[in-house]
């Protein structure tokens, strides 16, 4: 009797099987699809958040290295202006105070023009023309644009600052044409080599002088002038902080 109840349930398990099994398959094929479609969505979660984890780390490191660097580089410019100032004491000159401002990158002031970026600037002056530093490298100026500070980096056309040029502090014009950065104006009987470093000449107000801008890579012959191009010290990107020269 056993025997036959055993061989009973043997059968109906067979026909249920074969009646039911598409679709009994499809039911937990779909289990299966929703719970490997959770798996993913947490994994793909998960990875991502140790990927911003890691990336802050190393954010964190590189800021905290570039911070004992601009410490020291604190450190030796208040000595040097200190040693500067007891110099003009000596002869009666009056003080001098430079002031430069942290400021913080917004953004580009347009997608397709890498040579414009808003900035956040305190008590900026609409009426002044700022020099702009990275890295303690001249990298452009900062104006006005429709009342907002925006920084002219040295590609853009508008971004025209005094320098000097080589060892005998040839004068000339700094200007952007998008593609390169020029120095203009060279008086002809001038020689201006390949490597001569450029730097700010301070006589527009702009920059202080000796400000390192970049080395001169070609010279142009132009029908009444000399033009140099040259290639800049501060790599072309947009650091998430910059200095603004406030006074001069």
């Amino acid at each position: 009797m056993n025997k036959i109840k055993i061989i009973l349930v043997c059968v109906a398990f067979v026909v249920v099987s074969f009646r039911y099994g598409t679709e009994a398959r499809h039911f937990i094929g779909g289990i299966n699809n929703k719970i490997l479609e959770t798996y993913l969505d947490i994994k793909n979660t998960v990875t991502q958040k140790i990927d911003e984890h890691i990336s802050q780390t190393e954010e964190i490191k590189r800021l905290r290295a570039e911070n004992q660097t601009l410490q020291k580089s604190a450190v030796l410019s208040i000595a040097f202006a200190s040693k500067l100032n007891d110099l003009l004491k000596e002869h009666n000159i009056a003080r001098y105070y430079p002031n430069v401002e942290l400021v913080e990158t917004i953004g580009y002031s347009n997608l397709n023009d890498y040579g414009k970026v808003w900035l956040r600037f305190n008590d900026f002056n609409q009426s002044k023309i700022y020099g702009l530093l990275q890295e303690g490298y001249a990298t452009g100026i900062v104006v006005a644009s429709d009342g907002h500070p925006q920084a002219l980096l040295l590609s853009d056309p508008k971004s025209i600052f005094a320098v000097y040029v080589g060892e005998s502090k040839m004068q000339g014009i700094m200007q952007g044409n998008r593609k390169e950065v020029l120095v203009k104006y060279l008086s002809q009987w001038l020689q201006p080599q390949i490597g001569d470093e450029v730097i700010t000449s301070g006589l527009d107000g702009i920059f202080f002088e000796g400000i390192k801008v970049g080395v001169v890579s070609k010279v142009i012959e132009e029908e009444s002038s000399k033009t140099v191009v040259i290639t800049p010290y501060v790599t072309p990107h947009v650091p998430s902080y910059m200095h603004v020269i406030k006074q001069n």
